[in-house]
């Protein structure tokens, strides 16, 4: 019985290229002399991809008329158009989970980095500024603070725990209201207004772009602090600059960007924004716990036929299978 054939557009983590070889044909599309001429020749062998960044809509799609799945690495999966793959009967995974705390640990330590100066004390006495004087006192401080968490998931729930370990106050905001015991907004701005920390974990895509804006910034005010680490499109960067500038807001932590890996010009002149380049679940026994997942959803749906972790777009189309 020949193995079913998944297609890896892309370079991807080791344990991911590792796991697909056990056990099924792999194409590896980046390795070919011409890409375009081997997915025509294989495309109607080709039942899953495994991509860990390779933009995957609905032209893409149409490509691969025997296609049932796509596992993509990470949480966020704003580069596939789900939507148009649940249209197809084709299901999506991520891989959850496995990458909240480390991502939570990074979203604290954009806090701590931001609110005490901290990146920018060191830079000082690498400087060899220290035995002049004093590294000036930081105006900020996390006593007292309220954080609102833009996306109370996995990922915010992991980050609202550690935060009230330092004493900070925890509020939010979904779309509906959750079963836990912080104070819920039903609205954006209405969150902005009332907190002193806005900590961004919601996806990206179209829905969410630019939901951080010149007034939501505004509203967060001047002892306000900014954390991004869920993606860069939900904060409309020229009006973060402009409000970091102008001490709208205090200052900013990011370790995403809206054109990564460009970071805005404007950014890297301030000394009120710490910047990090994406590495919130970068270590290697996450990134290897992730790509096991990878796996994992792929081994289990041929299995099974059903994968670990479908993406909420592809929901109704496992429960059909199983109904």
């Amino acid at each position: 019985m020949s193995r079913p054939t998944v297609l890896i557009p892309g370079p991807m983590n080791k344990t991911v290229l590792t796991g697909i070889a056990e056990n099924f044909d792999v194409i590896r599309l980046w390795e070919a002399d011409d890409p375009d001429a081997l997915l025509a020749e294989r495309a109607k062998d080709i039942t899953a991809v495994a991509t860990g960044g390779t933009t995957i809509d609905g032209a893409f799609l149409d490509r691969l008329p025997a296609l049932q799945l796509v596992a993509s690495f990470g949480v966020g999966y704003d580069k596939i158009d789900a939507a148009a793959a649940a249209e197809r009967g084709v299901i999506v995974t991520n891989t959850p989970g496995v990458l909240d705390d480390e991502v939570a640990d990074t979203a604290l330590g954009l806090l701590l980095m931001t609110a005490r100066e901290l990146s920018r004390a060191e830079r000082y006495l690498r400087a060899g500024s220290w035995p002049e004087r004093g590294y000036p006192l930081t105006k900020a401080t996390l006593s007292g603070r309220t954080m609102g968490i833009l996306g109370l998931g996995r990922i915010g729930e992991a980050i609202a725990h550690r935060a009230e370990a330092f004493g900070i106050s925890i509020a939010y905001h979904n779309r509906h209201p959750k079963d836990v015991a912080y104070r819920y907004y039903p609205t954006l701005l209405e969150l902005a207004t009332a907190v002193d920390i806005l900590m961004i974990v919601i996806p990206g895509g179209d829905e969410t772009r630019h939901l951080v804006n010149t007034e939501i910034l505004q509203a967060l005010g001047p002892d306000g602090i900014l954390i991004n680490v869920a993606r860069g499109t939900v904060v409309d960067e020229e009006a973060l600059v402009e409000a970091l500038h102008s001490n709208t807001i205090l200052s900013a932590g990011l370790d995403v960007f809206e054109h990564e890996p460009k970071v805005h010009p404007g950014l890297l002149d301030l000394d009120n924004a710490v910047l990090l380049p994406h590495v919130g679940s970068a270590t290697t026994p996450t990134r290897n716990a992730m790509g096991q997942l990878v796996v994992d959803n792929l081994t289990t749906w041929y299995t099974t036929g059903a994968p670990l972790t479908p993406v909420h777009e592809s929901t109704a189309l496992v429960q059909n299978l199983h109904n």
